[in-house]
């Protein structure tokens, strides 16, 4: 008999890469119910054993914070309703649930389940990250507590980097089986042209000044610049062009035109803020996948571990803006030898048959 696994998506929408590569490699061995958030909560429906459970969740910005807070609480709670109704072997987590943030993980241990807890984010701090001084100081007191408790109420773990995973587990002692699973890009894409092009894929964050200036001494190199998948406003005193947003294929198809993918940014303003230090975005793995070379942020610490372990791209410190235009420089001077690097080692960035059979095992032994 197939064993059954139910995966929380949580606040991502049915076709999230990282979510949704886990319910399609689950589901070929395993029945799958999957919740998500949809425009639509009526369309449950089975397909390929997958049991679709959309949940609708709308907050609009003009709401206020009681509102807004309300919402959140309904929402949680239809989530919660799932994972206490839905018949499983597994309760997968994707994200946890910040009204009940350790309801879900008791309830499954109580009814003698495998909890696996995928960890996207360095919660503690990524949680509410517009928070400053006294409140962001006890907000990560708080979440600490309640991250270990949900650590540890896991049967198994999931991080995007080896290097959260090794914060983590010295930060809180732990010794619990993981795996370390990175958002590797879904495709890999041949360029046909190379253009004297950097690329920006996806939101704009607004704390990237010094890159700016970057962009402004290298566009004076000849270089362009181009920003895959909306326009935005923080570029508006950078010459640049850019595209709508583009399907998953076609954004490759773009971005393997260009020389180098910038990525390089500020989610908040913290040089020390680990989600990023630890990061290992979508964009950098697709970067890869369409055979561009990466400029990346030197405080990035593991994209930069990996640039400089395979040479397929150049490190950076943004604040020192002259030696960040003569590294890149450098790098486009040898460019050939970077591309040979790409096309050597892009296997390691895309998800494959070995890599969905690692996963399926951890979770499923």
């Amino acid at each position: 008999m197939l064993k059954k696994v139910l995966i929380v998506g949580y606040y991502h929408p049915k076709n999230d890469k990282r979510v949704f590569r886990t319910v399609e490699a689950l589901s070929k061995v395993c029945n799958v119910s999957y919740q998500y958030i949809s425009d639509n909560e009526n369309d449950i429906h089975v397909e390929n054993n997958i049991k679709f459970i959309p949940i609708l969740f709308r907050i609009n910005a003009q709401d206020n914070v009681l509102k807004k807070a309300l919402k959140r609480i309904k929402f949680d709670l239809k989530v919660l309703k799932v994972i206490e109704s839905e018949d499983y072997d597994i309760l997968y987590m994707h994200h946890f649930l910040p009204m009940f943030p350790l309801k879900p993980f008791k309830f499954a241990k109580s009814k003698k389940k495998m909890v696996v807890y995928d960890i996207h984010e360095y919660h503690p701090e990524n949680f509410l990250n517009s928070l400053s001084g006294l409140a962001k100081f006890l907000k990560e007191k708080i979440m600490w507590k309640i991250f270990e408790m949900q650590l540890k109420l896991a049967d198994k773990l999931i991080f995007v980097s080896k290097e959260m995973q090794e914060d983590v587990y010295e930060k809180l002692g732990l010794d619990k089986p993981y795996l370390v699973v990175p958002n590797y890009a879904s495709i890999s894409v041949e360029p046909k042209e190379k253009r004297k092009e950097i690329s920006f894929v996806g939101k704009v964050t607004r704390n990237i000044e010094k890159e700016k200036e970057i962009l402004k001494k290298l566009i004076e190199k000849e270089f362009t610049f181009k920003i895959i998948g909306m326009d935005s406003d923080v570029f508006k005193e950078v010459p640049h062009e850019y595209t709508s947003f583009l399907p998953y294929e076609d954004m490759m198809i773009e971005l393997s035109k260009s020389a180098f993918s910038l990525i390089s940014y500020n989610t908040v303003r913290n040089e020390n803020y680990k989600n990023d230090l630890f990061a290992l975005p979508n964009k950098y793995y697709d970067s890869i996948c369409a055979g561009t070379s990466v400029i990346v942020k030197n405080t990035f610490v593991s994209m930069a571990k990996e640039v400089e372990k395979y040479g397929i791209g150049v490190v950076i410190d943004p604040n020192d803006v002259e030696e960040s235009v003569k590294r890149i420089l450098n790098a486009y001077e040898r460019y050939d030898e970077i591309m040979e690097n790409v096309r050597k080692y892009k296997g390691n960035f895309v998800w494959d048959d070995r890599k969905e059979r690692d996963f399926i095992d951890f979770v499923l032994s």
